[in-house]
C-alpha cells in the first residue's frame, strides 16, 4: 500500500530513494513502449559490426524514467502531477547494474509546487550517472493506492535458442540427409538452416518436386547435392545408407510421414538403432523460464512401458547435457507426487527414481512421481511439502504417454508462448523430426540442436561455447 505525502507535510531537505537493478527485461519493455529500437539498446545484437553480439546499455530516459517511479509511489506519491524535468547524464547503465534512485525536496513554490534534486548513482560505489531537477505539483490530500493487482507483463523472449543457434554456429555444418524436401515447408526450413551454417544439406528426393518448391520460394539449389529417388520411401531408405556409407551425420524429415521415416531408421539390420529404444524430444524455450524445458516422449512411443520409459528418460537427459544443462533435473510427471496403485505412472515414476539412484540411469538428477505444479513451479512443491532437489526446478519432464506429453508441449508453445525445436533421440544420428506445421524458426532450431547432440555423442560434452552463452 503507497501512501502520499501532501503539499503540507512535505519539507525542505526531506528525501527519498529506491533501488532498482538494471535487467534485459527492462531494456525490452522499454523499447516496445517508447518505441526506440536502437540496437545499443538491445540484447542479441552486434551493433558493433564485429561478429560479436555485444552487451547492451540501458537507454537514458529509461534511467531517468526511474525518477518517477520515486515521486509517484513515495515523495511525493500517489496524485503527484510532473510539471518539469532536467537531466545530464554522466555515464552508461549496463545490464546486472544496481542503481539507486534519490529526490531530495530543494524549494516548497506556491500553488502547491515543489522542486526536488535528482541523482541516479550505481551501487556500491556510489557513481554518478545521472542528475537533474524535478519539478512537481504535490497532492493536497492523503491518498492510499495498493498496485499490487496491475496486470502482469509477458515478455516472448527465447534466449535459450538464441545461445543454442549461437553456440551450433561455432561448429562445422552437420552433413544432413534431408528425406523428401518436395514442398516449401521443409525445403525453406533445410535451405534456412544451410544459410545459418548449421547444417550441409543432402536433398533427396523427387528431383522435379524440389525444384518445383525451390522456384516457388525463389531458391538456388546450384550448391546443393540432389539425389533422385522415385518415391518417398526411397528417399528414406537412401538417407539411411548415407548414413552408414558415412557421408550424412543425420537425418531431416521432410514431407514424409514420421512413421514411414522411421521404419527405416529402426529396421533391425539395416537400420540405424542402437542398444537403446529410439524416443523423441521436445526441447521448448519458455518465455520467463530460466532453462529449456525438455518433454520426452511425445511424438514416438504411445504407451512406453517400464524399460521404454529407461530409455526415454537417458535420451532426453543426454539431449538436455547436450544442450548444455548440467546434471539435468528430471521430474517424471504423474497425475500425483504420491506413489499411489491404482495410478500406474506414479508406480513407474517411482521405479525410475530409483533406479537413477542406483546409477541404473546416469546423468541427471531423477525424481518422481511428480504432478505438473510441483515439478515446475517451487512454490507449489514447498506447498505440498515436497522436499527434493528436482521438485519445482525440473528441466526434463518425462510424461506417462504420448498422448499427454503432445498436449503438453502444445499448450505450452501456444498458451505459454514457448518456442519448440524437436529431435530423435537414441539412434547412431540424430534425426530431426520436424513438423509440416512447423515455422523456420523452429525448424533452424532443431537443426541447432541436432548439431549439439552430435558434438556431444561424439565428445561426451556440450559445446564449450554454449557453456560460456549460460555463464553469460
Amino acid at each position: 500500500m503507497a501512501t502520499n505525502k501532501t503539499y503540507d507535510e512535505i519539507y525542505v531537505g526531506q528525501s527519498a530513494r529506491i533501488s532498482r537493478v538494471c535487467t534485459v527485461n527492462d531494456l525490452l519493455i522499454f523499447a516496445h513502449a517508447s518505441g526506440n529500437r536502437n540496437p545499443l539498446h538491445l540484447p542479441d545484437t552486434d551493433w558493433t559490426g564485429d561478429g560479436k553480439v555485444d552487451a547492451p546499455v540501458a537507454p537514458s530516459m529509461w534511467i531517468g524514467a526511474l525518477v518517477s517511479a520515486v515521486l509517484g509511489n513515495i515523495l511525493p506519491g500517489p496524485g503527484t502531477i510532473y510539471r518539469s524535468q532536467t537531466f545530464t547524464f554522466h555515464g552508461a547503465v549496463s545490464v546486472g547494474d544496481q542503481l539507486t534512485v534519490k529526490v531530495d525536496v530543494a524549494e516548497k513554490l506556491p500553488n502547491q509546487r515543489v522542486l526536488l534534486n535528482v541523482s541516479v548513482t550505481i551501487d556500491p560505489d556510489g557513481r554518478l550517472i545521472a542528475s537533474g531537477r524535478a519539478e512537481v505539483t504535490a497532492p493536497p490530500k492523503t491518498i492510499e493506492f495498493d498496485a499490487s493487482d496491475l496486470p502482469a507483463i509477458l515478455v516472448e523472449r527465447h534466449r535459450h535458442f538464441n545461445g543454442m543457434i549461437r553456440a551450433a554456429q561455432t561448429l562445422p555444418a552437420l552433413t544432413t540427409a534431408v528425406v523428401s524436401p518436395t514442398d516449401d515447408a521443409s525445403l525453406q526450413g533445410a535451405l534456412l538452416a544451410a544459410e545459418n551454417k548449421l547444417i550441409g544439406p543432402i536433398l533427396i528426393g523427387e528431383r522435379a518436386l524440389i525444384e518445383k518448391a525451390a522456384a516457388s520460394l525463389g531458391a538456388n539449389l546450384g550448391q546443393f547435392r540432389i539425389i533422385e529417388t522415385q518415391d518417398e520411401t526411397e528417399a528414406a531408405a537412401h538417407a539411411v545408407q548415407l548414413v552408414h556409407a558415412g557421408e550424412a551425420k543425420a537425418i531431416m524429415k521432410g514431407h514424409i510421414h514420421s512413421d514411414d521415416l522411421l521404419r527405416h531408421i529402426v529396421k533391425r539390420d539395416a537400420g540405424l538403432r542402437t542398444k537403446r529404444r529410439i524416443s523423441h524430444v521436445f526441447a521448448m524455450d519458455i518465455p520467463g523460464r530460466s532453462t529449456l524445458v525438455l518433454i520426452s516422449d511425445a511424438a514416438i512411443n504411445i504407451s512406453p512401458d517400464l524399460n521404454t520409459k529407461v530409455d526415454i528418460t537417458q535420451n532426453a537427459i543426454n539431449a538436455a547435457l547436450a544442450a548444455g544443462l548440467e546434471q539435468p533435473k528430471v521430474g517424471i510427471l504423474s497425475a500425483i507426487e504420491t506413489v499411489n496403485p491404482s495410478i500406474p505412472s506414479s508406480l513407474d515414476a517411482a521405479i525410475l527414481s530409483k533406479m537413477a539412484e542406483r546409477g541404473q540411469i546416469t546423468g541427471g538428477i531423477v525424481d518422481g512421481p511428480l504432478a505438473m505444479d510441483n515439478a515446475i513451479d517451487l512454490q507449489a512443491a514447498r506447498t505440498k511439502g515436497i522436499k527434493s532437489l528436482v521438485a519445482g526446478r525440473a528441466e526434463v519432464l518425462i510424461v506417462p504417454n504420448l498422448e499427454s506429453g503432445n498436449m503438453l508441449a502444445k499448450e505450452l508453445t501456444f498458451l505459454a508462448h514457448a518456442e519448440a525445436a524437436g529431435l530423435v533421440v537414441g539412434a547412431k544420428v540424430p534425426v530431426m523430426l520436424t513438423s509440416r506445421a512447423d515455422n523456420g524458426r523452429a525448424r533452424l532450431a532443431s537443426c541447432a540442436l541436432a548439431v549439439l547432440y552430435d558434438y556431444w555423442l561424439a565428445n561426451g560434452a556440450p559445446v564449450p561455447a554454449l557453456l560460456q552463452a549460460d555463464e553469460a
